[in-house]
């Protein structure tokens, strides 16, 4: 009988502290995605874009006419991940206006776009540092011979 009411306590425990909705977080704009089509070529400008969108979350390093709109989402893994969180939406949106404050060009990627950037495995070798390595090195050694010799 009480190991029944045991059990029962505990099955009890468990399911209610298991979680029906989906932990989500996202880190920038909400619905980038559909946001996005609100943004026409050659019509919209950079008041409309603010409307619908908000400021951007970082402007061109050296042309403030280049917007870039991030939005990623982070969901709980499943059981087989232990709970760790797992990356399901990684958008980005990059517009490009005109002098007059036109937009000209807007380009959107996803999660699937940004796996695609492939990496250089080649190591570049920094001569300069190694003369200046060998260089220090000797000069330590040679203050210190000329040091016992005083």
């Amino acid at each position: 009988m009480k190991k029944n009411i045991v059990y029962i306590v505990l099955f009890l425990v468990i399911l209610t502290s298991c979680q029906r909705k989906e932990i989500v977080r996202t880190h920038g704009i909400s619905y980038l995605e559909n946001r996005e089509k609100l943004a026409i070529i050659n019509k919209s400008n950079k008041n409309d874009v603010v409307k619908f969108l908000g400021q951007p979350a970082s402007k061109g390093m050296t042309d403030n006419n280049i917007w870039i709109y991030i939005e990623r989402t982070h969901t709980k893994g499943k059981l087989l991940k232990l709970g760790r969180s797992e990356l399901s939406k990684n958008n980005t949106l990059i517009l490009e206006f005109n002098n007059y404050g036109i937009l000209s060009n807007k380009r959107f990627y996803n999660i699937n776009d940004m796996n695609k950037v492939e990496f250089a495995e080649d190591i570049t070798e920094n001569e300069i540092k190694k003369q200046n390595f060998i260089r220090s090195f000797l000069s330590s050694v040679k203050s210190k011979m000329e040091n016992k010799r005083k």
